[in-house]
């Protein structure tokens, strides 16, 4: 099938080139309208117990405020009253299309609503929800808030997601501007030529850009965060350029060899071609289980990390062998002298064939201490914690962040930590005598303060109880199962909420469905492996390799972002781990896993179809990829990498977690411990039993780069 589509690419290379250009740029023009579509939030389970009872306490109470605004006086007291007119104007003077209610000291003098001293006061705002969302109804007051003889600090989750998405989409700009030229100069290194290197940033350009139309199309039926872009641009780059080189190097490779340029188009197609739609498909599916959260934050991702890798790959497969059918010898135009000095020698790969050759003379010593040390790094995830992002994501000096952290500090019943309890009878409210002993049971329960009453409406009543630890800790989410356990009012529903209800119910979901999706990505690796390789034994050991690689990933993550150490380094606040960030990397650094021992295990699985031995088929397996494989991982650390600079702590988080996975990854594991493993498990490598080779034959898919039945005869 791919040799047949490679033939056809380059029989009908322009029209093939020109329609599917002319599709991505089409749907990149028209996915540029995603951004007015975006959304924030979506964090924490919609139908779980805690979401419940936020929306009943907002029926109660009203929305304790969107937007909650500090003012502070330097001299006097905000009871002056030309300063409470002002501040009254300025509230009154905000447009009705955005603002839906304003509560201040100034307007309802309640003491909750003042410190101490009197120096600072605060307003709450509800906002409209609007078809760009509250975020937008926030930018359009945000410069409205000031007022003349008071300082402002402004709070809230909305203010907090709107700096998130504003330095997102900084960052985003930021990291490609700084990517694409680094990652242009080492295509020319790796490819000593500048034509050949401008291919796979050809590639990548397109698949980004194309996502664009595909997210907006995504964007008028669900909700789509603004970190699916992210996603999509960090993806679709460093996965299309990876696409790239792999083809375009297979393609050069064949016309060396003395190729023609059709042939080496259909050669190239059928073999890195096939291994380019293996890795995709596998991608599709590991993000795709992401699909299967309650989280919509986690759909998000799951639908712009979907979209740039199958566009990749699309482009990859058509916009490619077109160019490359069209350039022909061309394709090493403007050469660098030591490509000439390259293509002169006899023996490409020799440095890595002797590597494979030392790694097999002692394989067990040299997999042995890799898997202790793999292990070892792995050991600090057993004890990490996890979180809903908070304003810890933000830079230190982002006024959002230090807005809520100044209203922690200094209103603690406003910014939100506490548990809030409702009370549900129905039609009727309960006892005033039944409500005070709950709350006075609550207040028993340890990690728990005082708990009262802060209102109550047609048939319900709002408790808040304070903690007395922190949002996120084991000891908060015992409290919250504390309040659980006790016995409700007669006929009183009670449903316990707030952000460590929304947390642990959202960690609770997110357990629940982890299982589904790693029976959906081990099983889709395993068969997909199996029919591209015929080999039991080979899939399994890439699903146990791409496990240790993943935990060893996440020990080092969780040693930097959770347990602190070299925090200050690299400018993160210490916070527990985001559960949707890290379902993310699970799933991408396993997918990206796969993809390198699909591309290694491909050439020795040609080698094998054609008459080596095990040690041999490993040997020049690794010669003709290892160069390959270290050339994409190093370009993919450049583009994801880049994120690691970013402000934002979850896609910092997401760089350096992609950094030090590539790193493991394309080095020790593949290039040093497959070899090993491969020697070890010897002609069992290739081992399967009748049943399957024979489905697989009547399947009608073989090996990379192998035609139907060469396996098969060598076994």
């Amino acid at each position: 099938m791919f040799a047949s589509w490679g033939a056809f690419a380059y029989r009908r290379r322009l029209p093939v080139l020109v329609t599917a250009l002319l599709v991505v740029v089409a749907g990149g023009v028209w996915g540029l309208g995603v951004f007015d579509r975006l959304s924030q939030g979506g964090y924490e389970s919609p139908h779980s117990e805690a979401a419940e009872a936020g929306e009943k306490a907002e029926r109660a109470l009203g929305s304790g405020g969107d937007v909650v605004v500090l003012y502070t006086v330097d001299e006097g007291t905000i009871d002056d009253p030309e300063l409470g007119e002002r501040i009254r104007g300025t509230l009154a003077e905000l447009p009705g299309s955005a603002v839906r209610e304003v509560t201040s000291y100034w307007s309802t003098p309640t003491p909750a609503l003042a410190n101490e001293e009197r120096t600072t006061g605060l307003a709450t705002v509800r906002l409209v929800d609007g078809k760009d969302g509250k975020t937008g109804s926030y930018e359009r007051i945000a410069d409205d808030l000031d007022v003349a003889g008071a300082e402002i600090d402004v709070a809230g989750t909305v203010p907090m997601r709107a700096s998130m998405s504003e330095h997102s989409e900084r960052d985003l700009v930021m990291a490609e501007a700084v990517s694409l030229p680094v990652v242009l100069v080492l295509l020319v290194v790796v490819f000593g030529g500048v034509v050949a290197a401008s291919l796979p940033v050809l590639v990548g350009g397109a698949a980004v850009f194309g996502s664009l139309g595909l997210l907006h199309l995504i964007a008028l039926f669900t909700q789509v965060n603004t970190f699916a872009v992210n996603v999509a641009s960090l993806l679709g780059l460093g996965l299309a350029i990876d696409y790239g080189l792999f083809v375009v190097g297979r393609f050069r490779e064949e016309l060396a060899s003395g190729g023609t340029t059709g042939v080496a188009v259909r050669r190239a197609v059928a073999t890195a071609g096939r291994t380019v739609a293996f890795s995709a498909t596998l991608l599709v599916i590991a993000l795709g289980g992401l699909l299967l959260f309650p989280q919509s934050f986690l759909r998000s991702l799951a639908y712009g990390g979907m979209a740039s890798v199958a566009l990749a790959a699309v482009v990859s497969l058509s916009v490619l062998p077109a160019v490359l059918g069209m350039l022909g010898e061309r394709v090493d135009r403007l050469a660098v002298p030591w490509r000439r000095k390259r293509r002169a020698d006899p023996e490409p790969g020799r440095g890595w064939y002797a590597f494979a050759s030392a790694v097999m003379r002692n394989p067990l010593w040299t997999a042995v201490p890799i898997l202790v040390v793999l292990s070892l790094l792995g050991a600090p995830f057993l004890g990490t914690q996890f979180g809903t992002p908070d304003e810890r994501v933000l830079p230190k000096d982002d006024p959002a962040r230090q807005g809520i952290e100044r209203l922690r500090e200094e209103f603690p019943t406003m910014s939100g930590d506490n548990v809030r309890i409702v009370l549900d009878g129905g039609n009727a409210p309960p006892e005033r005598r039944r409500v005070a002993s709950f709350a006075s049971a609550v207040s028993e329960v340890p990690g728990i303060g005082r708990a009262h009453v802060v209102g109550s409406r047609d048939g319900t009543v709002v408790l808040r109880a304070e903690l007395e630890t922190g949002t996120f800790s084991s000891r908060a989410n015992d409290a919250v199962d504390g309040i659980r356990s006790l016995d409700a009012p007669p006929n009183t529903r009670v449903l316990v909420g707030g952000t460590t209800a929304l947390n642990l119910d959202s960690l609770r979901d997110t357990a629940e469905t982890l299982p589904w999706v790693a029976v959906l990505l081990v099983g889709a690796t395993l068969v997909l492996m199996f029919f591209a390789f015929g080999s039991v034994l080979l899939p399994i050991k890439a699903v146990v390799l791409s496990v240790l690689s993943l935990s060893a990933t996440f020990g080092v993550l969780t040693w930097i972002f959770v347990d602190g150490h070299g925090a200050g380094l690299i400018n993160v606040t210490p916070a527990p781990m985001s559960v949707g960030t890290v379902v993310l990397m699970a799933s991408v650094v396993f997918g990206l896993s796969t993809d390198y021992e699909v591309f290694l295990l491909s050439r020795m699985v040609e080698a094998r179809a054609h008459g080596a031995d095990t040690p041999e088929a490993v040997r020049t397996g690794l010669a003709r990829t290892g160069r390959m494989i270290t050339a994409a991982a190093l370009l993919l650390i450049v583009v994801t990498g880049a994120f690691a600079f970013s402000s934002v702590t979850m896609m910092r988080f997401i760089g350096v977690g992609m950094i030090v996975a590539l790193l493991l990854d394309a080095t020790v594991v593949r290039m040093v411990l497959v070899p090993a493993l491969l020697r070890l498990l010897g002609d069992a490598s290739w081992w399967a039993p009748g049943k399957l080779r024979r489905l697989r034959r009547r399947v009608g898919v073989s090996g990379a780069g192998t035609d139907e039945g060469e396996l098969e005869s060598v076994r």
